[in-house]
């Protein structure tokens, strides 16, 4: 399963590192215009607050009772700086920021990079997590106050989805996400492209809570799957009096893949064909020197169901900020001007 994983990172790396590598020919940049706004000398910072998580939501379709594994992640605070199309984000989960409230700890690595070249919507995904609790209170638990801890459960999910931005002369994704445009007209744009996801769930015992069930037949400690196919959506962004905007996009898939469900020494492979949605919310202030916004990121892959088995792998970023954009002084603009040697665009 390792290699398997490696492989798959390999490819969605080379082909996200081609992506933006190429070259576009001259001529084709888009020029600031009445729909939105271009800051290309100044530096835009911020601060802000974030929380990243990627959960797990077991469903048995014979009675249709789920189960939502959720990991104790940190609401961090930070501070970052995007210009032109480099973004460095530092962020920490203080604790004042996170009392603990009794459900378990969670060691995970949570890779996310969202991209917006100006005419392409670019995620990357590298979820690596250990140690789940269900999300209700009480369930599964002799006591109503506490959750049912699974510090061994532990799952990876890899993955990217590239889309291509059709309206990019009137449409910016940059002044929702990256808070270096500013989008002044309302518009919107069609998106087409591609996404493949991989990964796998472990734990030392039964996925599904035995308390719950009352049995461990049919149930299952291991699941991994892989899956891949095209992807269409629309995103739209209602600007409200020049400065308030609200965007929203919605995207689905049609995944096409397999699940393995491991019990014990058996193991149960099927293939299928499955929808998944990628949301994105952002709403916000945004004028010539600060912007003030809140955005969240939602992806869904449902994994193909499996002997009585359909499960999804459900990973999300929520993020408030609070952005100023400054302009450099000539030391740093000579460093930062290094920076468009490399640019995508």
């Amino acid at each position: 399963m390792v290699h398997r994983l490696l492989s798959y990172f390999l490819y969605i790396a080379i082909c996200v590192a081609g992506l933006l590598a190429a070259p576009e020919a001259k001529g084709q940049e888009t020029p600031e215009n009445e729909y939105y706004q271009t800051f290309p000398d100044l530096l835009t910072t911020r601060f802000y607050f974030s929380r990243k998580y990627t959960g797990l939501r077991i469903k048995e379709k014979t009675d249709n009772t789920s189960y939502l594994y959720v990991p104790n992640t940190t609401l961090n605070m930070g501070v970052g700086a995007t210009y032109k199309w480099a973004t460095l984000n530092l962020a920490y989960g203080f604790g004042f920021l996170n009392p603990d409230k009794n459900q378990g700890d969670t060691r995970y690595l949570d890779l996310q990079a969202h991209l917006y070249p100006r005419k392409m919507v670019i995620d990357v995904f590298g979820q690596f997590y250990k140690g789940y609790h269900l999300e209700e209170r009480g369930r599964g638990t002799t006591s109503g106050n506490d959750y049912y801890v699974r510090p061994d459960i532990a799952l990876t999910k890899i993955g990217a989805s590239v889309q291509y931005l059709f309206n990019h002369e009137r449409f910016s994704y940059r002044a929702a996400f990256l808070q270096n445009e500013w989008q002044k007209k309302s518009a919107g744009s069609f998106l087409l492209g591609f996404e493949m996801y991989g990964g796998g769930v472990t734990g030392d015992s039964v996925l599904v809570p035995v308390p719950l069930i009352g049995s461990q037949a049919g149930n299952f400690d291991e699941l991994n799957f892989f899956e891949f196919g095209p992807n269409a959506g629309y995103a739209y962004t209602l600007v409200i009096k020049k400065h308030f905007f609200i965007t929203a996009s919605a995207a689905a898939n049609l995944g096409v893949g397999y699940s393995e469900k491991v019990e014990g020494a058996a193991e149960h492979r099927h293939w299928g064909i499955n929808p998944n949605v990628f949301l994105r919310g952002f709403v916000g202030y945004n004028s010539g020197r600060w912007s003030v916004n809140a955005n969240y990121v939602r992806n869904n892959v449902r994994i193909i169901a499996n002997q009585g088995y359909s499960n999804s792998i459900l990973t999300g970023n929520y993020r408030l900020n609070f952005v100023y954009r400054i302009e450099p002084g000539p030391k740093l603009s000579r460093q930062l001007r290094r920076l468009n040697r490399f640019s995508p665009e």
